[in-house]
């Protein structure tokens, strides 16, 4: 399960962020997790209540946005939705379709107390 070490890293990013500020925790953490990104949510969640326990990040709500992918086809030059790497396009058929967004996760912003 990647997602622990994901939650670590979350974690460890917040803990480098508050270091040095006068703050009782952190509210919320605003992560942007897309489609195609290889990670469940819900398993982040949970793996992060976990790692965050006894940090300054402990209580801290996770607020996920979670892009679609979305692709250029190569073929017909069509900006597509895609659910997979892999898929094809929706507009003419081709397997040529270059992922353009929906495989990022990154912390977008957090607020603390």
């Amino acid at each position: 399960m990647h997602e622990m070490a994901l939650a670590q890293g979350i974690v460890d990013l917040v803990a480098d962020h508050v270091r040095g500020i006068e703050t009782s925790g952190v509210r919320w953490i605003k992560l942007e997790i897309g489609a195609l990104s290889h990670v469940d949510p819900h398993a982040l969640r949970f793996c992060f209540d976990s790692v965050a326990h006894g940090t300054r990040a402990e209580g801290a709500a996770l607020v996920i946005d979670e892009p679609p992918g979305r692709g250029r086809c190569m073929a017909c030059g069509s900006l597509v939705t895609i659910a997979r790497r892999g898929d094809g396009c929706p507009a003419c058929g081709s397997g040529q379709v270059l992922t353009i967004d929906g495989d990022q996760m990154r912390v977008v912003e957090l607020e603390v107390l």
